[in-house]
């Protein structure tokens, strides 16, 4: 596997904006680390995301006692962690600008009390990935284990 020079802010981006769901890690009061699935609304060109989300519950619960979170995107062949610090923003206009509907079931609309308005700012990530997308990337990686030479792949971290 060899390090990928071009990782950059750029392509990190890109493969955030290309992934329809997200893991969001958050740490409990008590410590433990879990996961939700997320859909990203809007992705930034500075790495930044916002996402709409109950303001009741275990997950906001824990982003108000510990902000930094974990972004987790993954696909075959390529996976992508991003860390930053997440914020709850109050601005009505930037819900209603992002709802789309496809949140019907679990609020009212745009203007339901409970919905929330969350902003990810990314400040580091990590790449590990093999070019050419999910069907390349399983077979490169298939191609690799019957020949026994090295996983094909890239990887890098950058400073977002």
């Amino acid at each position: 596997m060899s390090t990928a020079e071009d990782i950059t802010q750029e392509r990190v981006v890109d493969i955030m904006r290309d992934e329809r769901f997200v893991m969001l890690s958050t740490a409990t009061a008590d410590g433990k680390v879990v996961s939700h699935p997320m859909t990203p609304q809007e992705v930034t060109d500075g790495a930044n995301v916002w996402f709409l989300l109950g303001l009741q519950g275990d997950q906001a619960d824990a982003i108000r006692v510990n902000p930094h979170v974990n972004l987790a995107f993954a696909e075959t062949g390529s996976w992508l962690s991003v860390s930053g610090v997440a914020e709850f923003v109050e601005d009505r206009s930037k819900v209603a600008e992002l709802w789309d509907g496809q949140l019907d079931e679990y609020f009212t609309g745009p203007d339901d009390p409970n919905l929330g308005l969350l902003k990810f700012v990314g400040q580091s990530a990590q790449y590990w990935g093999v070019p050419g997308g999910g069907m390349v990337a399983a077979v490169k990686i298939m191609a690799s284990k019957v020949t026994g030479s090295e996983p094909p792949g890239q990887m890098g971290t950058v400073e977002l």
